[in-house]
């Protein structure tokens, strides 16, 4: 098979997003929140851990827990009691904690609207930012990469890197800025439904023919 040229990889690879948008129109983030806050808080939990489980558990802590004032007060030994089912529970509850204070200290009690200053709260790192600045403020500066979308990049072949920052810049470089925001729900649908890591699909190759 001849090898592929940038131009016609940034073809195929928006042919696959134009496909996974057809096949998954409802893919979005499935983390419960009503607040930025919750929404940081909800998607730092939800680092090796489920959706599903980060839900139930912030299902009640939400009622507590509302505004940035609300986590930078918390007692941390009752948010780690509040928080002990979840994978890390100790280390989140503080980075939690700290980044509300950090918030509240330092950028006037709003959630920063760049990446560069996102990822100086405790616990951030690029994929967290990039969620959480897309789902608060509709601002995409980058990808968030986690194991679905570098397991789909990589076996769509539309990158051959494994660290998650290079893998992401690989996806900037093949998509439009439009595209960036939205794109690794449905990766991640498409990982979990057709290019599961185990298992058989769930559903037809929406993708046939373009891998």
């Amino acid at each position: 098979m001849p090898r592929e040229s940038e131009q016609q990889k940034k073809k195929r690879a928006r042919r696959i997003l134009k496909r996974l948008m057809a096949a998954y129109p409802h893919a979005g983030i499935k983390l419960n929140f009503k607040t930025n806050m919750q929404l940081l808080a909800a998607v730092i939990l939800s680092a090796q851990a489920t959706d599903e489980h980060v839900n139930e558990v912030t299902k009640d802590l939400f009622k507590k827990y509302k505004t940035v004032d609300d986590f930078a007060d918390a007692n941390i030994k009752t948010l780690r009691s509040e928080l002990s089912s979840v994978n890390y529970y100790k280390s989140k509850a503080k980075y939690i904690a700290e980044s509300a204070r950090m918030i509240r200290d330092e950028y006037g009690g709003k959630l920063p609207r760049d990446i560069n200053e996102m990822v100086k709260l405790p616990g951030v790192g690029r994929k967290t930012a990039n969620i959480v600045l897309w789902n608060a403020y509709g601002i995409a500066q980058g990808i968030p990469v986690d194991t679905h979308v570098k397991r789909v990049a990589k076996k769509l072949k539309l990158t051959s890197k494994s660290n998650p920052d290079k893998v992401e810049k690989d996806l900037m470089n093949l998509y439009h800025r439009e595209n960036w925001g939205n794109m690794a729900y449905y990766f991640q649908a498409y990982g979990r439904t057709v290019m599961k890591a185990r298992g058989k699909p769930e559903r037809d190759d929406p993708l046939k023919g373009l891998y």
